[in-house]
């Protein structure tokens, strides 16, 4: 029981390396894109990129990532780099509508105050305005977190010997899947636990700040 414990906990590092990774491309896209929506009069295209990986399994963004697109671009890519790449994507989509929706609460009279005293677009995205939206945005920036990390269980259809895929060959060893999916359960749990334990500590901190 020991070693079966420590057996699909050893997936945890790829789990949290994977939500990491994709977190940071999907953060950073969604800010980019979020304030570009905001700034545009016809967000056609990013409006497009947004139905396109909100309308669509998750699943089949991973499997078009490591077996199609391959073939469209002519060089293999690996497990991690299909599944980041589909994970960022799609992380991206939910941050961006989050992040424009944060951006859309600011009153406009900052806007105007901002350029009014003649302050630069990038101080006032830096100083005023994302600070304030990111305070706006921490709980659904939680949720999108932790839909993350649990949704890195899907790279183990793609090869990826993360906690999910452990379990599975566990369970093919033994001839038992109780047991290995209830310590997979009970190791995603414990990290969803963990997380909702920092963001709720960062936005108490960021509300008494």
């Amino acid at each position: 029981m020991y070693n079966d414990i420590l057996y699909i906990l050893g997936g945890v590092g790829v789990t949290l390396q994977y939500t990491v990774v994709s977190l940071l491309i999907g953060f950073s896209l969604g800010i980019l894109l979020g304030i570009l929506k905001f700034l545009s009069k016809r967000p056609y295209l990013i409006n497009f990129f947004i139905s396109v990986f909100r309308g669509t399994p998750l699943l089949l963004q991973l499997s078009f990532a490591y077996f199609v697109l391959p073939e469209l671009i002519g060089f293999n890519l690996s497990v991690f780099e299909a599944g980041i790449l589909a994970l960022g994507l799609n992380s991206a989509a939910y941050m961006i509508e989050i992040i424009w929706a944060g951006i859309k609460s600011i009153p406009k009279g900052q806007f105007e105050a901002a350029k009014t005293l003649h302050i630069s677009s990038f101080l006032m995205w830096k100083d005023i305005i994302l600070p304030q939206v990111l305070n706006r945005m921490m709980p659904a920036l939680a949720n999108e977190v932790i839909t993350l990390l649990k949704e890195t269980a899907l790279i183990s259809v793609i090869g990826e010997v993360d906690i999910m895929r452990r379990a599975q060959y566990l369970a093919a060893e033994q001839f038992n899947y109780f047991k290995p999916l209830c310590i997979a359960g009970l190791s995603y749990y414990l990290l969803v636990q963990i997380l909702t334990f920092i963001f709720n500590y960062i936005q108490k901190r960021w509300h008494y700040a």
